[in-house]
């Protein structure tokens, strides 16, 4: 069985007891990854700190990557990258929960299928505790099927993703693309022929709260959206009649009230 890296982003933003949360569901994997790399982006609070020297002093395989400024998450995975020394990284956000099963499940299935670069899973989500789930955000299977729903919603689950650093390098790394960073790689990678797959069966809880839906509305998410739509039309993967199409619709239902977004979101809108 490969080895695995774990590779995180936190900001000063984050809560400490939902990083104290992650971490936690991160160790107590029934396959414990080999080594966790944690990027510290920018100035922490205190308490944070606190948490991450805790974990640290318990875990030798706690490494941390220190930004001096913050550079935003795309920019951030990207140098922490360059710290996983594993062929295997899972991708983990500083607020969700994991499964317990979910990295021996997703490196059984590389191992299984030398022909995938990546694999994701479906997220239960949950606002406030794990037992009190309020839907399940489903994506397709196949490499097909993902390349077809890719032009138009991103056909990844950011934080259940597992893939091969070479493949990752290979088309760029993460770069700098507000909001978008994941599903700005998931096409280059597309591109470049990576083949995708997502198991049919949720392996991680995702944190949702009114925030989350606030900040999924307003002019300024419209600004980056209608930016990376465009972006994906000059790298051929979609036509003009459908970024257009993805403008208005996103348009629309970026600007209703943020209660019957979030409504919405379950149905239609997924970033």
């Amino acid at each position: 069985m490969n080895k695995i890296s774990v590779l995180i982003s936190v900001y000063s933003k984050e809560q400490p007891a939902y990083l104290q949360q992650s971490l936690d569901s991160i160790f107590a994997q029934t396959m414990p990854p080999d080594e966790v790399v944690l990027v510290e982006d920018g100035p922490l609070t205190e308490p944070l700190l606190a948490v991450i020297a805790s974990f640290a002093q318990q875990h030798q395989e706690l490494h941390i990557v220190k930004l001096p400024t913050n550079v935003g998450l795309g920019l951030a995975l990207n140098e922490g990258l360059k710290h996983c020394h594993n062929h295997l990284v899972a991708r983990m956000d500083s607020d969700d929960i994991m499964k317990p099963e979910r990295l021996a499940k997703q490196a059984a299935y590389l191992e299984q299928h030398p022909e995938t670069a990546i694999v994701g899973s479906w997220t239960e989500e949950f606002s406030g505790s794990i037992n009190e789930s309020c839907a399940i955000r489903k994506v397709p299977e196949t490499h097909q099927q993902l390349v077809a729903f890719s032009k138009r919603r991103n056909p990844m689950n950011h934080p259940t993703v597992m893939f091969r650093k070479q493949a990752v390098e290979a088309a760029g790394n993460y770069r700098h693309c507000l909001l978008f960073e994941d599903y700005d790689l998931w096409v280059r990678m597309m591109s470049q022929g990576a083949h995708f797959h997502n198991l049919q069966e949720s392996l991680l809880y995702f944190r949702v709260s009114n925030d989350f839906f606030k900040r999924r509305g307003g002019w300024a998410y419209i600004r980056q959206e209608i930016r990376f739509q465009q972006s994906l039309h000059q790298m051929g993967h979609i036509g003009y009649a459908t970024m257009i199409q993805n403008i208005m619709m996103r348009t629309l239902l970026r600007m209703i009230p943020n209660k019957w977004r979030q409504k919405s979101y379950l149905f239609l809108l997924r970033k």
